[in-house]
């Protein structure tokens, strides 16, 4: 892609994402979130081919219906409150018609159908933005309409997109189908903490955006899109093997490492408003995502590709890629456990 045309669509996606995250009013939300998607296409289609292209008409066309939803939801409820603040979305129909609508663009079930296609369809670039940066702007929104939100919906899409997380990535060979299904699961952790402690909410997203952005960047840094290619990994690049299976395993949300922090402070917060069976729901459903998050650490870990004698590869070309913000993302993704106490008194 020409650099003064990459330039100026990461700009306008920059903007967009700024403007909906800064509104307090929905006609100028709901223009940078069209902003938003507008910019997405050609990011989508960097790369043209067949699959590319299907890519990105499945996202236009499950974003396109979001936003007119989300139109709807805005217009209904001018018509009952007589105002466009996002902080007073009071009328029942236009919350649900709306919530439904920032779940679709979220990707969560019952409306997740679209997020393993596309990042499938689509380079390795493309999908870290697709599944970290896209989420930004409707979970700000989500973040100011919580008071209104319809809690049993939300509990519904959060419990489906945790199992269908789970599930879905259980029989899946391909990484960029694997993170899709990931982003579903952690999504489904984010709605349901989102009525009791929106705080928690963007802390989640926050570490789920870290730990995402390593993983893209490892797997791009290495050229590795399949479960079969990650056996090679350990012959060519050792360390950023043993980085990417720590990352997964914080991913997965196990303890001494940042992703045990989200679960723990939200399983706190569950319990400490009498809620015992959701977060035990929630955390026997996640063994699933720890499944496959072990299946990748054992084929790029614990198998080696075989071969004559114990020497490096000497056939690899040498990789040129510059790892500048590398070191610094595995640090967060993984040492950010001790700060804990201090971020628990912040919400």
């Amino acid at each position: 892609m020409n650099p003064l045309a990459l330039s100026l669509i990461l700009t306008t996606l920059l903007a967009g994402t700024l403007i909906t995250m800064m509104s307090s009013h929905w006609l100028t939300a709901w223009m940078g979130l069209e902003m938003n998607m507008l910019t997405m296409i050609p990011i989508l289609m960097k790369t043209t081919n067949p699959r590319s292209t299907e890519a990105a008409t499945k996202y236009f066309m499950t974003q396109a219906t979001a936003s007119m939803m989300l139109m709807m939801a805005l217009t209904i409820n001018l018509m009952y409150s007589g105002q466009w603040s996002i902080m007073k979305m009071t009328n029942p129909v236009a919350s649900n018609v709306a919530l439904m609508a920032l779940m679709t663009k979220l990707g969560s079930a019952p409306f997740h159908f679209w997020v393993p296609e596309v990042t499938q369809g689509v380079e390795l670039t493309s999908g870290m933005i697709l599944l970290t940066w896209q989420k930004l702007a409707p979970m700000s929104l989500l973040y100011q309409m919580a008071t209104y939100t319809n809690t049993n919906l939300v509990y519904l899409s959060g419990l489906l997109s945790i199992l269908i997380g789970g599930w879905g990535g259980l029989n899946q060979t391909q990484l960029r189908k694997i993170l899709a299904y990931s982003s579903i699961s952690h999504m489904g952790w984010m709605l349901i903490i989102l009525p009791f402690n929106p705080t928690l909410t963007l802390l989640n997203l926050a570490i789920y955006i870290l730990l995402t952005l390593s993983i893209f960047m490892i797997l791009a840094n290495t050229l590795t899109t399949s479960m079969s290619s990650l056996t090679l990994m350990w012959n060519k690049t050792p360390a950023m093997t043993i980085m990417l299976m720590t990352t997964l395993l914080s991913l997965g949300g196990l303890p001494p490492l940042s992703g045990f922090t989200p679960k723990w402070l939200m399983i706190h917060e569950l319990t400490k408003n009498n809620s015992i069976i959701m977060p035990l729901t929630m955390a026997t459903m996640t063994l699933l995502n720890m499944y496959f998050y072990m299946r990748l650490i054992y084929y790029s870990s614990l198998t080696i590709l075989p071969s004559t004698n114990n020497m490096k590869m000497t056939w690899q070309f040498t990789n040129t890629k510059h790892t500048m913000m590398l070191p610094t993302l595995i640090t967060l993704s993984n040492m950010l456990l001790p700060l804990t106490p201090m971020i628990s008194m912040l919400e």
